[in-house]
């Protein structure tokens, strides 16, 4: 993997751990010669991870809708800065741009670029592997909806498996270099 997209939150959260967990991913993507693809925002944990990368040496691009320009106070020290004029059209050149996606803690918007993801693998659209860092169980009582849907009939096991799980940013990217994409895009079945 070349470059990685990360969706995380603009805001730090109340504990500590998810700026430390956005951090230590941001100079681990650098180490690795991994170029990060962003929301573009300056503040929250998009701006954690950006200065990581920054001061770590790597390549970061931000992606930013313009009507977000000063609400989430664009990065302006950015390897790289694009201006789209959509949320749709900024989620769509986040994932050409991407080889794969990495989920940290967020709110709405975050959940929304990770179920995009996972959603647009699901349909065939991409291959590429789509995790999340479970840092602190952020993630644990979505991961239980998920078995839900599995348990009720609404997903399938393998598309279940696409959303790949680490408690830290190491564990996540070894499953993310090592993930086969579903060999059968079909995710709807016809019951007669």
């Amino acid at each position: 993997m070349k470059s990685i997209a990360v969706y995380c939150g603009s805001s730090t959260g109340i504990n500590g751990v998810y700026k430390e967990e956005a951090e230590l991913l941001g100079r681990l993507l650098t180490r690795n010669n991994i170029k990060v693809i962003y929301g573009g925002g300056k503040v929250g944990l998009m701006g954690v991870l950006a200065n990581a990368v920054l001061d770590a040496g790597g390549h970061i691009t931000g992606v930013i809708p313009g009507f977000l320009q000063t609400k989430e106070v664009a990065h302006d020290g950015l390897s790289e800065m694009v201006c789209v004029d959509t949320m749709h059209e900024r989620k769509a050149l986040i994932n050409e741009m991407s080889d794969g996606a990495i989920t940290l803690a967020g709110g709405f918007g975050t959940m929304d670029e990770l179920f995009e993801m996972l959603t647009w693998g699901q349909l065939g659209l991409h291959q590429k592997p789509v995790g999340l860092v479970n840092t602190n169980g952020y993630f644990s009582h979505i991961l239980n909806a998920i078995q839900k849907m599995v348990e009720e009939g609404f997903l399938k096991e393998i598309n279940k498996e696409m959303a790949l799980v680490g408690e830290n940013a190491e564990d996540l990217l070894l499953q993310m270099e090592n993930y086969q994409a579903p060999s059968v895009p079909k995710w709807i079945t016809k019951e007669v």
